[in-house]
């Protein structure tokens, strides 16, 4: 696989019970929602080391030691650079991990931990079309947000901090504050992230992974309306 001279970077929460995809909770446990929040950022960090991205750098918010699957976590965390996150917002957070990851002078391709369907080859894809657009990529989510977002320079980044989060619009508001800074954003391939029991099923059938696997083990059998996920084969 050729290198990729992009810098890869990983929003990630530390997946504790009742700290990480809360709102999976109910119908599982605070605890089994952190499982599958651990191997959702499992299959994250392994598609990134295999995307052939020539640098990996994490930024990280909690403890690890109080992960779920901690010590697996810390074993391919070993392969990163690992920047703590900073900011009071979600905004500023994400506006702050660019710019440390621009620390290595390239492209940034960022990504988050709730899109473990993204493999190595969707990734190395996302950060070629980054590298030839010359400004920005923005991968558009299914709830109308963004799961990935690149970037040539991290100066255009500042603007995230004034984004509004987690709304139907964060997509379109993010691609239009890029502009307004002179970016030409090039669009991605759409994709779901996790951040329901619906969500979950939908990228588990997906793909072959940790996350379907662990979503197939714990999922409740009296789940209503949703289909059984086993290695990543659903069915009706």
């Amino acid at each position: 696989m050729n290198t990729l001279d992009a810098t890869a970077l990983v929003i990630a929460k530390s997946p504790i019970a009742g700290f990480a995809k809360t709102r999976l909770t109910p119908p599982f446990s605070p605890q089994e929602a952190a499982r599958l929040a651990a191997a959702a950022l499992l299959d994250t960090l392994a598609a990134v080391r295999h995307s052939g991205i020539r640098n990996r750098v994490v930024a990280w918010t909690g403890s690890l030691e109080d992960a779920e699957c901690a010590e697996e976590l810390a074993g391919e965390l070993a392969d990163f650079t690992l920047v703590p996150q900073r900011g009071d917002t979600f905004g500023q957070r994400l506006a702050n991990a660019h710019n440390d990851a621009g620390a290595y002078g390239l492209p940034v391709l960022q990504i988050g931990m709730d899109t473990p369907q993204a493999g190595p080859a969707l990734l190395a894809t996302c950060a070629t079309r980054l590298l030839d657009s010359g400004d920005a990529v923005l991968g558009p989510a299914v709830d109308g947000g963004w799961w990935a977002l690149g970037l040539t320079d991290p100066g255009p980044a500042r603007v995230l901090a004034d984004v509004p989060m987690s709304t139907g619009s964060t997509g379109e508001h993010t691609r239009v504050a890029l502009r307004r800074t002179g970016c030409r954003v090039q669009r991605l391939p759409t994709l779901s992230d996790v951040d329901t029991v619906a969500d979950a099923i939908a990228v588990a059938a997906e793909y072959r992974g940790r996350f379907p696997r662990t979503l197939a083990r714990l999922r409740p059998a009296d789940s209503p309306d949703a289909p059984a996920v086993v290695g990543g084969i659903r069915s009706e």
